[in-house]
């Protein structure tokens, strides 16, 4: 095993140096820009061609499209990165799915740029993992945990659902954060716990540490009367095709394209079939503009019509 040096120091000034791992269309990136922080994606991986696509056009930059467990020790340390963000496939863990978890071919490339960790001069000072619900009772999750206790890491684990942040989205998902010491979080006594709370994220007051945020919600659409109407996130206002002044592309230097009159046309493809509302209406996850909730889409929506993703009636009868 190499012989470890301290944190990776950055200056005051300089960019948060960051590997964005399973980079899909680029959300990870896209919620550092939201976010204000001063960071630079030095290499985004993902092997999905259509993806890449997509975060080409949306960043200007297309991401490293080879095999990432082929990645050595010394590839990620020629990064200098300070920080790692991951969204490894959630397939092994999903509720519908095997459930095979580190035993799923789609779980090996996660566990070894984990293992990488112990062998590079220079580990990253924090890691931001996401995945399914479900993922946290996996043994790929263990094996994580046991990998970044081993290598000097702290973590803080969550399970967050946007609902808890107003936003009308039902979609719980699984986080960790880790911090290499001698970095620290600000609420320690939350280390190497399960979480269902954002409040430690926001709380500055020790005394304030609650032990329900360790409990998952009684009912999590009772959090939806604190959330904005869904028509706040829409881009078009009706079934007249009128653009609003989304908040979905600001502050992204142009990053995320306004839909042009061109496409305005190309609307009618996207409307439900009589038919098939007449014939599978009771099953259908209808919702309205000014709703407050809508449900997690999967890969099967419009192929399936349950269970895939809410429809949105744009007039309401």
């Amino acid at each position: 095993m190499e012989e470890k040096r301290g944190p990776l120091l950055k200056q005051e000034e300089e960019p948060w140096r960051v590997l964005e791992f399973y980079s899909g269309i680029g959300g990870m990136r896209y919620s550092l820009m939201k976010a204000g922080i001063n960071a630079k994606v030095v290499e985004a991986f993902d092997i999905n061609d259509k993806a890449n696509d997509v975060y080409e056009h949306n960043f200007g930059h297309r991401p490293y499209q080879g095999n990432i467990e082929t990645l050595t020790a010394a590839d990620l340390d020629n990064y200098g990165a300070h920080t790692w963000l991951l969204s490894p496939p959630c397939q092994p863990y999903t509720r519908q799915g095997l459930q095979k978890q580190s035993g799923d071919a789609r779980a090996v490339s996660f566990l070894k740029i984990l293992e990488l960790i112990p062998h590079t001069k220079q580990p990253p000072n924090m890691l931001f993992v996401e995945n399914v619900v479900g993922f946290e009772t996996s043994d790929t999750r263990a094996k994580m945990i046991e990998i970044l206790a081993s290598s000097e890491y702290i973590t803080q684990e969550f399970i967050l659902s946007p609902l808890q942040f107003g936003v009308p989205y039902s979609r719980p998902r699984y986080f960790c954060l880790a911090k290499r010491k001698p970095l620290s979080f600000q609420h320690g006594v939350c280390n190497n716990k399960l979480l269902w709370s954002p409040s430690p994220l926001f709380e500055h007051n020790e005394n304030t540490v609650s032990d329900g945020w360790d409990q998952p919600p009684s009912n999590w659409d009772t959090l939806i009367h604190s959330c904005e109407p869904i028509e706040r996130f829409l881009e078009f206002k009706s079934s007249s095709d009128q653009v609003t002044g989304t908040d979905v592309s600001a502050d992204c230097s142009g990053a995320l394209e306004n839909i042009d009159e061109r496409n305005l046309n190309t609307m009618s493809q996207y409307v439900v079939p009589l038919s098939l509302i007449e014939r599978w209406e009771s099953a259908m996850d209808v919702v309205y503009p000014d709703s407050k909730r809508c449900c997690c889409f999967t890969k099967s929506y419009y192929r399936y019509v349950k269970g895939t993703g809410s429809l949105l009636a744009t007039i309401q009868v």
